[in-house]
C-alpha cells in the first residue's frame, strides 16, 4: 500500500488534476476525495477522464475522515481552507491549493480578500532559495498562485542578483479559463470566450500581494488576461534594469539543476502548449533594445506547475519521496 492521501475539493478543476496526477503517482493512494456540491456522486460522473478511479464516491467535507490521511490536499475556494485546516490534527500534514495561508502581511491579506486572515504557512515553491529545506520539514504548506508561479520564476532571479529593480516591475499574462473555476459564469460560456481576449481585475489582482512577497518586487502593475484556451498561462514580465547583465545567463544560474524549471535554448520563446499537462515552466529572457526594460517570458500550465503539479511537488518533499515522483516535465502535443 502507498501513502493514503485525502483531497478536499475533488469537484473542481484543480481537485480533477490532483485526482490524475494521484492516480499516477508511485506511492499514493486515494484514501478519501470530497466534494461538497457533488456529495454522493461518483467520480465517473463529476471526471469521466478518470478512468482508474471511476468507482471513487465523493462525500461531504469532513475533517474527521480528512485526517485519516497520512497527507491532506485542500483544493477549496480562497477563503474556506481555514476552517477545515483548524479541526484537523496538528501532525496531520496539509498542502492548501487556497490563497489562506500564503500571505505573512494581515494587511495585504485585508485589501485583496475577505474576512480575517488564517495565519501563514510555509510557502509552497520549492525552486526559491532555501524555500525547498523548508518545505520538507514543514507539515503545513500554502500552495503558490497561478499568476504567482509563473511571474515569481521569472522575476526573483533578477531582483535577487541585483541587476532589476524591485520598483515599476509590470507584468502582462494571459491564462486559460479553467483558472477561473468550475462554477458556470455567463462571461466564461464558449460563445463569449472564443475569438476574444478581455482583461480582468486590472490593477486589483489578489495575487498582486503574493507576487511581491515571494519575488523581493516594491511596486508591481499585473493586468491578467483572460484567453479563449482551456489551460496555460503566458506572463510578459519587465522589469527595471539596474545593472548591465546577461538576462539569460542569470536565469540559467539561477535554475541550473532544477527538473521543472527550464530556461529555453537562444531565440526559442515559451507559449503554453508546450506545458500542457506537465509540472514545468518554461522561460526565456531579453532586453528591451528601444527602453532598456528587462524582459522575462514564461509559461507554464495552471492546472499543473500553476496549482495541481506544485502541490504534489510539496507533497513528495513533506513526505519525503522523491521530488519529481509522479509528475512530469514534459507536455503533452498536439
Amino acid at each position: 500500500m502507498g501513502m493514503r492521501v485525502a483531497v478536499a475539493g475533488a469537484s473542481g478543476y484543480a481537485g480533477g488534476e490532483l485526482l490524475r496526477l494521484i492516480a499516477g503517482h508511485p506511492h499514493f493512494e486515494l484514501a478519501v476525495a470530497t466534494g461538497q456540491s457533488q456529495a454522493g456522486s461518483p467520480l465517473a460522473a463529476v471526471h469521466p477522464h478518470l478512468l482508474t478511479l471511476a468507482d471513487h464516491v465523493l462525500t461531504a467535507t469532513e475533517p474527521a475522515a480528512l485526517a485519516e490521511a497520512d497527507l491532506v490536499f485542500l483544493a477549496l475556494p480562497h477563503g474556506e481552507s481555514a476552517a477545515v485546516a483548524a479541526q484537523l490534527p496538528a501532525q496531520t500534514k496539509v498542502v492548501d491549493l487556497g490563497a489562506d495561508h500564503r500571505l505573512a502581511d494581515p494587511h495585504a491579506w485585508a485589501g485583496y480578500y475577505p474576512g480575517p486572515h488564517a495565519g501563514t504557512w510555509t510557502y509552497g515553491l520549492p525552486e526559491l532559495p532555501g524555500q525547498r529545506a523548508k518545505i520538507s520539514g514543514s507539515t503545513r504548506v500554502a500552495a503558490t498562485g497561478c499568476y504567482a508561479v509563473a511571474t515569481t520564476l521569472a522575476l526573483a532571479p533578477l531582483i535577487a542578483s541585483g541587476i532589476a529593480s524591485p520598483d515599476d516591475v509590470v507584468v502582462v499574462a494571459s491564462s486559460g479559463t479553467s483558472g477561473a473555476g468550475k462554477s458556470p459564469k455567463a462571461h466564461l460560456l464558449a460563445t463569449e470566450v472564443m475569438g476574444d481576449l478581455s482583461p480582468y481585475k486590472v490593477g486589483a489582482h489578489q495575487h498582486t500581494p503574493e507576487i511581491k512577497q515571494a519575488s523581493g518586487a516594491r511596486t508591481l502593475s499585473l493586468t491578467p488576461v483572460l484567453a479563449p484556451m482551456p489551460r496555460g498561462i503566458l506572463a510578459t514580465v519587465t522589469a527595471v534594469a539596474t545593472a548591465a547583465a546577461d538576462v539569460r545567463q542569470v536565469l540559467i544560474d539561477a535554475y541550473a539543476g532544477e527538473h521543472f524549471v527550464r530556461v529555453l535554448p537562444e531565440g526559442l520563446w515559451p507559449h503554453t502548449a508546450a506545458t500542457l499537462g506537465s509540472n514545468a515552466c518554461h522561460l526565456q529572457g531579453a532586453v528591451d533594445l528601444d527602453s532598456g526594460r528587462l524582459i522575462v517570458v514564461s509559461a507554464i500550465d495552471n492546472l499543473g506547475k500553476g496549482a495541481a503539479g506544485q502541490a504534489i511537488q510539496c507533497a513528495n518533499l513533506m513526505l519525503g519521496l522523491p521530488e519529481a515522483a509522479g509528475l512530469s516535465a514534459n507536455g503533452v502535443a498536439p
